[in-house]
């Protein structure tokens, strides 16, 4: 058994390590957006209508990486609250076409401002180059493992 000095072998295993960083990452990440009432589903949303304008709700799904059946409820959350609206498509009036509202933008650059907060938070103890190279390395992990052509297992729900 190993002693208290000694940290036990799994302790120093990367798979350890990253596991419970993304466990601390997951619930700053969720405190920040949950003290401006909103949810990591609503960041994700609201960045990709801002950064690909209106949209249909399966170009938001596939650009979001929000799953289709989570969608509809988070659409309805941010409608409910003014920060997107809903047009009938008229090339398709079976659809509905996704904008960002003026209030919709505030509220994103609120969220923005929350989550670089978490991100030094989470990163305080690194200089920029220790940051800027983990997140070089985290990426080039995760493309291995799970490259862009679906989308992501993603905890910020």
């Amino acid at each position: 058994m190993p002693s208290e000095e000694t940290p036990a072998k799994w302790e120093s295993l990367p798979s350890w390590l990253l596991t419970q960083t993304a466990h601390h990452a997951h619930r700053l990440v969720a405190d920040g957006f949950s003290s401006v009432r909103a949810r990591g589903y609503h960041y994700r949303l609201l960045a990709t209508l801002e950064a690909s304008g209106p949209a249909s709700q399966a170009a938001l799904s596939r650009g979001s990486g929000i799953h289709v059946s989570d969608m509809v409820a988070t659409i309805n959350e941010l409608a409910d609250r003014k920060l997107v609206e809903r047009t009938p498509d008229p090339a398709d009036r079976r659809r509905n076409i996704i904008s960002l509202t003026a209030a919709g933008k505030r509220q994103l650059r609120r969220l923005e401002k929350r989550l670089d907060e978490c991100q030094d938070e989470l990163l305080a103890p690194l200089s920029p180059e220790e940051r800027q190279r983990l997140t070089e390395l985290l990426s080039r992990l995760l493309d291995h493992h799970n490259p862009r052509t679906g989308t992501a297992e993603e905890p910020w729900s």
